[in-house]
């Protein structure tokens, strides 16, 4: 391993040699990683889709009762 020595006396490698030990680190961690099968992610994804749509939905019904809630308020007051 090539060292570069600095001012405080300290070696440190090279920045080609970090780059490759950090990709090389990164591929052995990839390979311990459980990965979902397909069925699993369209699974989580369609219940991903439907929770955003329920969200979506509640938001906008209650977006809605409050817009009328003021008109109303709006037009007491006139």
């Amino acid at each position: 391993m090539t060292c570069l020595s600095t001012a405080t006396g300290k070696s440190k490698p090279n920045l080609w040699l970090r780059i490759t030990k950090y990709f090389r680190e990164v591929r052995m961690e990839l390979r311990k990683v459980a990965w979902p099968s397909r069925k699993e992610v369209v699974n989580y994804t369609i219940v991903v889709i439907v929770a955003v749509l329920i969200v979506a939905a509640f938001i906008g019904v209650v977006d809605f009762v409050v817009s009328r809630i003021l008109i109303l308020l709006s037009r007491i007051g006139r």
